[in-house]
This record gives structure tokens, C-alpha cells and sequence, in this order.
């Protein structure tokens, strides 16, 4: 099996919101903030393939469904749709992917299924083979928002997803479609039912399984948000998602799952490292991966 990181459309978000209660002083010198405060932030995916015998797409980014006066408001950068280029580069085409697993149905994590807008046309999705993987409980969330998120979630996707017959909604550690190549966690922090994807390792230590990659989606957006109090704005119950980050890092580093970054514009790949105090950091960074083999 292979690993390839895919790029898809870049977004500038304003900094306070993505590091939350953290002082401006601290998180510009881990992203450096443009004139209007924004920070670069990457939304990219990851592809695997074969894996369970199919070729499969980890979230799709934000894609380029918004119209060009949200587009500006929302802070995406290329009008055109970005993840079909990079899936194009790795040498794959949209009709190549079997399966599209979704952490959860935020537009930055799942508009990269739709097509690019186009003034008069109803949302597509660009994907015409796949199996599409959400979580149960982060479904309902999405079919139902909250007041507080409503304003993240794309209203015609869910019922594009339904009507594709290929829907599989998982509520355990294990879905139909994946078996046991894929292994999920869940989070509540950010939003509720938020599923992690941990590929699988090829070592087995005690009955556990070690040496896997595991999508950290929006628990862990990128190497800053290692740092266990470091939260977003957009996170809907701070502590609850700091005990739920120490607690995933701790079994990362045990198990030496290295961690997948949606967010980072300069980093796909790390392992966890922890110092003599406790704190959790990354280390052997890897900026892309192309055709990685996933024991590498």
C-alpha cells in the first residue's frame, strides 16, 4: 500500500480563531499573520491505495463550491478545484477513487466533493464511484446543526450522499466498507462525533496494532495544536477537547501511529515526541508524501 498527501484549496482564516485563547505574541511566531490578522492554513487530504483492495480518499478540503462572494468571505484562495489537480499528479482520475472517508461534514473538510461552482447549476458531487464513510453520530449533528455551526455545513451535501445508495454510517471502531485496514476514533470537542481514521500498521505488539498513520482532522490541525492547551475558537468544548487530545497523544506515541495534518501548510506527516516534562511535540517531520510506503 501506498500514501500520497494531496493539496487541495488553500484557506487564510484569521489567527485568533484558530488558536483560541492563545495570545497573538505566541501563536505569530508559529504562523505568521498577514495585514488583515489571516493565517495560511492547507486543506489537504490523504490517499491510499490499495487499501482493503480499494483506492481510498481521506476528506476532500473545501474544494471550489463557494461562490465567488463567499469564496472571499471564507478565505479560500483558488477559484479552481485544487484536489482534482494533485489527484491528477499522483496519477489518479476522480472515477478512480472507491471510497471517501469523512471525518466529519464541515464544508473545510468535505466541500471538496462537490464540483466547482458554476452560476445556475445545483451542487454535484465529482466522485461517481464511491463509497462515502461518516460517522453516525457526527451525521445527525450535520443533518440537524446547532445554532453555533450551522453556518459550517453544506445544506444539499447530505442528501447528495443519500441519494449516491453508498452511504455507510459507522458508530464503532470498524466500518463494512474499510474491515479492520482502518480503524476509527472519536472526538467530541470540535464537533460532535468527530472520526479519526488510523490506517492500520503492520506490527502488532501485545494484540495492538503499531506503526499506522491516523488523520488527525480538526482535533489536531497542524504541529502547533500538538501542544495539548492549544484549541481553536471554533472548537465547541475547549477542555473537553484538551482530555481527548492527551489522551490520543499518549496512545500515538505508545504505539508509534504517526499523525496526518489537514491544516499545516508545511507538514503532512510526524511523529509524535514528548519531553522530559510531558509536553507533547512532533518530530521527523515530513512536508509531502508521494507514493510512501506506509511501513516507511
Amino acid at each position: 500500500m501506498k500514501l500520497w498527501s494531496l493539496l487541495g484549496n488553500s484557506q487564510k482564516l484569521d489567527g485568533g480563531a484558530m488558536f483560541g485563547n492563545a495570545p497573538r505574541a505566541m501563536w505569530a511566531n508559529w504562523s505568521a499573520p498577514d495585514e488583515h490578522n489571516r493565517i495560511e492554513l492547507a486543506c489537504r487530504a490523504l490517499l491510499a491505495s490499495p487499501l482493503a483492495g480499494k483506492t481510498v480518499l481521506f476528506e476532500a478540503g473545501i474544494g471550489a463550491f463557494f461562490e465567488p462572494k463567499l469564496r472571499e468571505r471564507y478565505g479560500v484562495v483558488e477559484d479552481r478545484h485544487v484536489l482534482l489537480e494533485s489527484l491528477a499528479s499522483a496519477g489518479f482520475r476522480p472515477d478512480d477513487i472507491d471510497v471517501v472517508v469523512l471525518s466529519h461534514l464541515h464544508f473545510d473538510h468535505a466541500g471538496g466533493l462537490l464540483a466547482p461552482y458554476s452560476e445556475g447549476e445545483p451542487p454535484r458531487l465529482v466522485f461517481p464511484n464511491a463509497s462515502y464513510v461518516v460517522g453516525r453520530e457526527h451525521w445527525q449533528r450535520a443533518i440537524a446543526p446547532h445554532p453555533r455551526d450551522r453556518a459550517s455545513f453544506i445544506p444539499e451535501l447530505p442528501g447528495l450522499l443519500e441519494a449516491t445508495g453508498r452511504l455507510e454510517l459507522v458508530d464503532g471502531a470498524h466500518s463494512r466498507t474499510l474491515g479492520n485496514a482502518v480503524r476509527f476514533h472519536y472526538s467530541d470537542g470540535h464537533t460532535p462525533g468527530l472520526m479519526l481514521s488510523e490506517i492500520v500498521g503492520p506490527e502488532t505488539v501485545d494484540g495492538q496494532p503499531h506503526g499506522g498513520v491516523v488523520f488527525c482532522a480538526d482535533l489536531i490541525p497542524g504541529r502547533p495544536w500538538v501542544h495539548v492547551p492549544i484549541t481553536m475558537g471554533y472548537d465547541r468544548n475547549a477542555e473537553l477537547l484538551i482530555d481527548e487530545k492527551k489522551a490520543f497523544l499518549a496512545d500515538k506515541l505508545e504505539r508509534n501511529v504517526h499523525l496526518f495534518f489537514t491544516h499545516d501548510p508545511g507538514c503532512a506527516l510526524a511523529q509524535v515526541s514528548r519531553d522530559e516534562r510531558g509536553r507533547y511535540a512532533t518530530t521527523h517531520e515530513v512536508a509531502e508524501l508521494q507514493a510512501r510506503a506506509l511501513a516507511a
